[in-house]
């Protein structure tokens, strides 16, 4: 039986090992717009919470000043990704929203990554399959594995 750090690393290099599998395959149309994490960030929280929402509550939500967050938003206009309105109910706040553009490369972002573990999943031999399956089913149905306080706005 393994000790608590031997689980722990070879834990941490399959994550390490499926994050770079998925991400690569997830990541051409961020780098070909050239988007800078932020950015990708304010993409990946509109299009979580599939509503618009105002600089400051993004801003919040994503760690960044008003500021900043707004710089973001005005690149993103920019790519046609993001549109930027005036709230019906206070014209001072303006809303932020994915355009079908922004839409289409958050869906397709993700997409890539589902894709890449399915082929990974497809590729393991039935045994290893079943066993991963079994284990991960149990721990999900555990309980264990829930965000931390302070990882309640994670992406």
């Amino acid at each position: 039986m393994p000790t608590p750090d031997e689980l722990y690393e070879t834990l941490e290099d399959f994550v390490m090992r499926m994050m770079n599998l998925a991400e690569a395959d997830g990541m051409d149309a961020m780098v070909e717009l050239d988007l800078s994490f932020s950015q990708a960030r304010t993409l990946f929280l509109l299009a979580k919470t599939g509503q618009p929402m105002s600089i400051h509550s993004i801003a919040e939500k994503i760690g960044l000043s008003d500021a900043a967050t707004g710089r973001n938003v005005d690149q993103l206009l920019q790519l046609d990704v993001v549109e930027r309105r005036e709230s019906p109910e206070d014209r001072r706040v303006k809303l932020v929203s994915l355009t079908p553009v922004g839409e289409k490369l958050a869906v397709s972002h993700i997409d890539a990554k589902r894709e890449s573990i399915k082929a990974f999943t497809a590729d393991l031999p039935p045994g290893q399959r079943d066993d991963l399956h079994r284990v991960l089913s149990d721990i999900l149905a555990g309980g264990t594995l829930r965000p931390r306080i302070n990882q309640e706005h994670c992406l």
